[in-house]
């Protein structure tokens, strides 16, 4: 038996016979002539859950833009209004209860409620039936369908359509309706949502982002170098302990450790007290926001646990520098170049005066490198709790499934940073195992390694999860992608020229069609229709910054959704938005609260924009789902051949 003909006899047990495999054949020649769904493009979270909510719920203004084109009627403020309903239902009804008499109060839910069964009437025309049921929450399932499948312009519909309105407002189910059509309306609105890289680090809640995301369907993630660390962290690798502890005391968001997912930081801070009680730390002092109440006692005992993980990292990368000199890291090795006799320390024949010179566990005359046994015991201690903390390794679990190094999705690519290049055009070279890599293989292989590291993270030994450290911070790596991560010389010598991060060739050839045609090339894109999408680096749009190539071929969106880019860019955040019609980049004022937006009812979507216009409009068969759906086409056209001509037979 031949291959196909076996394959095609494995399929008949789906389809038995001519009529089921016509009717699945009709069904997918359909759904690929729909219209492509909406695609969701979010990077750099970065721990700022509300703000990151906030813009799935008004899907980037995608919801807001519907309600003002479609609702000519109602003013600006009535629009705001049902915008503000369909995001905040709880919370909007709760307000205008306390708010409005109860005649007044229910005419404005019955007004509300029309409009939002005419939204969903039409963001449901660009989904099948099917689709469109298994969307709709079980509760109200029929009766929404009911709703946006008839229509009241017949009398009969209309008395038919209003009986059903009137039916929910006398069983007094008005409030959990809007609720649950309010909650359909925001799913049908995006089709798929990319994460492109950094949901960790600085932000206080990157546990909820990733709690928001474990339930919701048709997502997928790019990693970044934030990510990275927590994964390393995840699959036993000391030194990412020891980063996400440091980042998390740095900007003051050790609760999303311990409160978040429950990981006991007291050894450390046990350590951190005797250790360093007589030390300021001046220099360790926790990052806080302007308008963060803040205790000075607390700030300082971060402080003291802030300074305690960063010398254990400095001294944990020494040993997986060594073990790796293709990362070229060895510029990271500092304490070794310090005079313990005049406090200063010499780098790149430039000597300059340290401003922390309090060294208590650093054995300068022995080896400065040394963990001492508290040390030790404390860093153990904390990879034991990070490689078996259920939460934890659940929300990592979800990244390795869910994400990648980089993804090909609808013929544009997706990564978080960069593709490392040199300076005349050519891709950085990497060498792994002896073999070097480049391009698109460097991607590949580094992916393959992280993930052999994660699946292996109980072996005692386990040297592959030096590639997490080296990921997070080497100069060719593609979610870092700068020279170097001077963490040591901000801590401890104030010279910006010292400093300073110099950025990979990438960050200025991508703007460049010469260099762009080279990546497209390597990586299999279609150069006058593909696009480049990641962030990493914030920009902001409103002044003016190069956010986008002249020709619209990439995208760099990450805008500083993180409130710590708050002197660095005036907007709160980069998305972008592609529907068969378009790509948006939208820029988003900086986000306060939701409550504040809720007392509003006032968006902080900018209508700042730049638009690619496809050349026509994209339906599902333009799309990589719409390729797979065509090769089922196929088979089951096969398929039927083969049962009219007797070579398989058809069964009941």
């Amino acid at each position: 038996m031949d291959y196909e003909h076996k394959y095609l006899s494995l399929l008949s047990r789906e389809f038995p016979n001519v009529q089921a495999a016509s009717t699945e054949y009709i069904n997918l020649n359909a759904i690929i002539n729909l219209p492509k769904g909406t695609e969701h493009f979010i990077t750099d979270i970065h721990g700022e859950y509300d703000a990151f909510n906030h813009f799935l719920k008004n899907a980037s203004g995608i919801i807001k833009e519907k309600i003002d084109g479609m609702f000519k009627d109602l003013n600006a403020l009535e629009r705001n209004r049902l915008a503000f309903f369909i995001y905040y239902p709880t919370d909007m009804l709760t307000k205008y209860q306390n708010k409005l008499s109860k005649d007044k109060y229910m005419a404005l839910l019955r007004n509300l409620l029309a409009y939002m069964v005419d939204l969903a009437k039409v963001l449901a025309t660009k989904y099948t039936k099917s689709h469109v049921r298994k969307t709709l929450p079980e509760e109200f399932s029929y009766i929404i369908q009911e709703l946006i499948y008839e229509s009241a312009a017949h009398e009969d519909k209309e008395r038919y359509y209003k009986a059903i309105i009137d039916a929910i407002f006398e069983m007094q189910r008005e409030s959990k309706f809007i609720l649950q059509l309010s909650r359909f309306i925001r799913t049908l609105a995006i089709d798929r949502l990319h994460v492109v890289g950094d949901i960790f680090d600085r932000g206080p809640s990157p546990h909820l982002v990733m709690e928001k995301l474990t339930k919701m369907k048709h997502v997928d993630i790019q990693w970044g170098n934030h990510d990275i660390i927590w994964m390393g962290a995840a699959s036993g690798s000391e030194v990412c302990v020891a980063n996400v502890i440091r980042i998390a005391a740095r900007y003051n968001n050790l609760a999303c450790l311990e409160d978040g997912y429950g990981i006991n930081l007291l050894p450390l801070a046990r350590f951190a007290s005797k250790t360093y009680d007589n030390d300021a730390c001046t220099r360790f002092l926790p990052k806080v926001e302007t308008d963060e109440t803040t205790d000075e006692d607390e700030r300082h005992f971060v402080a003291k646990m802030h300074k305690a993980i960063a010398i254990i990292q400095f001294k944990l990368e020494r040993d997986v520098i060594l073990r790796n000199p293709s990362f070229k890291l060895q510029n990271r090795l500092l304490l070794d170049k310090i005079n313990s006799t005049d406090q200063t320390i010499k780098i790149h024949d430039k000597t300059y005066q340290l401003e922390d010179t309090h060294f208590p566990t650093v054995h300068f005359h022995n080896d400065p490198y040394a963990l001492t046994v508290e040390e030790r015991d404390v860093i153990q201690h904390l990879t034991h709790l990070f490689k078996h903390n259920e939460m934890l390794q659940k929300h990592m679990k979800y990244l390795f499934q869910k994400g990648s190094m980089m993804l090909k999705y609808n013929d544009n690519l997706l990564f978080h940073a960069a593709i490392p290049m040199e300076a005349d055009g050519t891709f950085s070279k990497q060498k792994i195992d002896g073999i070097t890599y480049e391009g698109k293989a460097l991607f590949d292989r580094l992916e393959k390694k992280i993930r052999h590291a994660y699946l292996h993270r109980y072996k005692k030994n386990n040297p592959e999860k030096d590639y997490f450290m080296m990921l997070w911070q080497a100069p060719n790596s593609p979610l870092f992608a700068k020279s170097a991560m001077k963490t040591f010389e901000r801590y401890f010598i104030d010279d910006l020229a010292v400093q300073k991060e110099t950025k990979n060739a990438y960050f200025k050839l991508r703007m460049e069609d010469e260099h762009l045609d080279t990546i497209f090339d390597a990586f299999g894109l279609e150069k006058n229709r593909s696009k480049i999408i990641n962030g990493h680096v914030p920009m902001d749009i409103t002044k003016g910054e190069a956010v986008v190539n002249p020709n619209k071929r990439i995208y760099n969106i990450d805008g500083g959704m993180s409130k710590q880019y708050v002197s660095t860019t005036s907007i709160g955040g980069c998305t972008l938005i592609s529907d068969s019609y378009a790509y948006y980049l939208v820029s988003h004022e900086r986000f306060s609260s939701y409550a504040h937006l809720i007392h509003q009812e006032k968006d902080i979507v900018s209508i700042t924009r730049d638009e690619a216009i496809n050349n026509r409009r994209t339906y599902i068969f333009d799309t990589d789902k719409g390729k797979a759906l065509k090769k089922d086409i196929d088979d089951l056209a096969k398929l039927i051949d083969a049962y009219r001509r007797g070579i398989i037979k058809e069964q009941s």
